[in-house]
């Protein structure tokens, strides 16, 4: 609807993988150069993994339009599949000639035949797989055993396996180490950084032909705040906020537009602004993206996270701030039967409040932290940065919860289907104590699980550093607070030379992050930070106390 009145050729914030708008920042030029080296080496795996929409199947199809006409290429799509009906696929795609009901052997047999043919000619045989983190472990074995087929010399066939971080974890399973060391080429693909943006955003314009600056620079930060920096929920945002502007007839999107653009995508972690004409957004955009974008709906289905971080060089806490910080209600959750101020409850109530508000939930989380609540209709995450904290919207589970060990706001959804929002402040094995209308409910986990759809928002504590999104390969002050905190952890000895983040520190850092179930990507961003205020036992409120979960 808006590329006619922005002057557009079209929808330059599409989230189809097309290799056109592909923008390759510096991950984006990494992880290409591993698949581009990881396809010209001698057989094994080549392994891409990502944060849901960072860019790995849109890089791979770039990949595929650079690679040699000698190079034949099955892609398999989707990998929730049985031995049999993968080795089927794989068949089909290279127009291999195979029996109707087959077995493993029937079915190898002739590919092993075809690979050894292709090879006499010349060609390389390529095997990519997206969505590798939903192959099952047998599926994972059979593959590993097609990398056997071989000549004396050479491997006969390549496997590019691309996936979520999860796909890092069943690699490290013992029964799969003989495919982990068949990885040639790794690589995760982290988001992009703050400073890359309005790069990202002016290119994936200038592709679709505009020719003015919809999206001014200034408004960088807040998008990168907002999406975290992954290029899908950055195409989803932008596309909404043109929509925003189309609508209320502006030849820009400014950062009312943007922020409730960011509200009707992610839900309402935040107190939306009031005003008639920004609530027309809202009427018009849902009407039209109902009837025309089902992709947004598959993006509803799956994992997002949106990080509110700082920019590099924000200024650290003051102390006075930070002693402000130092104790505030250290421990929330229930330790005792005799803490219990009600009796426990199986179900969720019809008389207990199912209207809350998210900036009433705020108030209740911030003065947990020892916070004022913030002024009505203010940024609740802006106000929080300002404090010393950081916001992190997310969706996942109650083990993720239980890990970092942090009170958090669950939205919940009533009988109606609106969304209501409560404060959990403790967790135990088989219940949970929340914080609703001023009062405190203990009940029993299966109360929520009807009405809750693994979105949380919480606050974390942010480290007195000027920098906080560290890399391999980093120095700095940053990276000796790293260092320290891992030495106090007994994960690192300081070794008397400069500090980098590589060598013994890069691996204690990833060890880190894998043993608490994290990503081992070597990068310090907000998850990673929280599980290290939990590991250091920071001082804030708890769900529960050390052995008592």
């Amino acid at each position: 609807m808006y590329t006619s009145y922005f002057a557009l050729n079209e929808n330059p914030f599409s989230i189809a993988p097309d290799p056109l708008y592909l923008y390759m920042s510096e991950h984006h030029r990494e992880a290409l150069a591993h698949l581009k080296y990881g396809v010209k080496s001698d057989g094994g795996f080549v392994l891409l993994t990502g944060e849901v929409g960072a860019g790995k199947t849109t890089l791979c199809r770039s990949l595929l339009e650079q690679l040699p006409e000698n190079v034949v290429v099955a892609f398999v799509l989707n990998p929730k599949v049985s031995v049999i009906e993968l080795l089927e696929t794989i068949c089909d795609e290279l127009h291999i000639e195979r029996p109707e009901q087959g077995s493993i052997k029937k079915l190898v047999d002739p590919l092993n035949a075809y690979l050894l043919e292709a090879n006499a000619r010349g060609c390389k045989t390529v095997l990519i797989i997206d969505e590798a983190q939903n192959l099952s472990v047998d599926v994972l074995e059979q593959l590993r055993l097609l990398t056997n087929l071989e000549t004396n010399r050479y491997k006969l066939l390549q496997i590019v396996l691309l996936g979520q971080p999860e796909l890092l974890q069943i690699l490290n399973r013992e029964e799969l180490r003989q495919l982990s060391q068949r990885v040639t080429a790794r690589y995760h693909l982290g988001s992009l950084e703050a400073d890359e943006i309005d790069a990202y955003v002016r290119h994936r314009l200038k592709i679709a032909g505009c020719t003015r600056p919809l999206f001014p620079e200034t408004l960088s930060k807040t998008l990168w705040q907002l999406t975290g920096g992954i290029p899908r929920l950055i195409n989803l945002v932008c596309d909404r906020a043109l929509l925003g502007a189309y609508v209320l007839e502006r030849q820009q999107v400014d950062n009312e537009i943007l922020r409730q653009a960011a509200r009707e995508v992610f839900g309402d972690y935040q107190a939306p602004r009031q005003g008639k004409r920004v609530a027309l957004i809202t009427a018009v955009a849902c009407l039209v993206l109902l009837l025309c974008t089902v992709g947004l709906w598959s993006w509803n289905s799956s994992s997002a996270t949106v990080s509110q971080s700082p920019e590099p060089n924000i200024k650290p806490v003051a102390p006075t701030q930070a002693a402000t910080m130092a104790e505030p209600n250290p421990v929330v959750a229930v330790t005792s039967q005799d803490d219990r101020t009600d009796t426990l409850l199986q179900s969720w109530p019809k008389d207990l409040a199912t209207s809350q508000g998210m900036e009433s939930a705020f108030a209740d989380l911030a003065g947990l932290w020892g916070l004022a609540a913030p002024a009505e209709g203010s940024d609740t995450c802006l106000y929080a940065l300002e404090n010393g904290f950081g916001c992190l919207a997310r969706k996942d589970s109650l083990e993720s919860l239980r890990n970092m060990n942090r009170p958090a706001i669950l939205t919940l959804y009533g009988d109606n289907g609106a969304p209501f929002h409560v404060v959990i402040v403790g967790l135990e094995k088989d219940r949970a104590r929340f914080l609703v209308g001023n009062a405190q409910h203990e009940m029993a986990l299966a109360a929520i699980t009807s009405r809750w759809f693994g979105e949380y928002f919480l606050l974390w504590q942010r480290p007195p550093l000027q920098r906080q999104f560290l890399k391999p390969g980093d120095s700095g002050d940053s990276v000796d607070w790293l260092a320290e905190n891992l030495e106090g952890l007994g994960l690192y000895q300081e070794t008397g030379q400069e500090v980098r983040l590589e060598g013994s520190l890069l691996g204690a850092f990833k060890h880190f992050q894998f043993s608490n179930g994290l990503t081992p990507d070597g990068v310090l961003g907000p998850m990673t930070l929280i599980h290290l205020n939990t590991a250091r036992n920071l001082s804030g409120p708890r769900l529960f106390s050390r052995g008592t979960s």
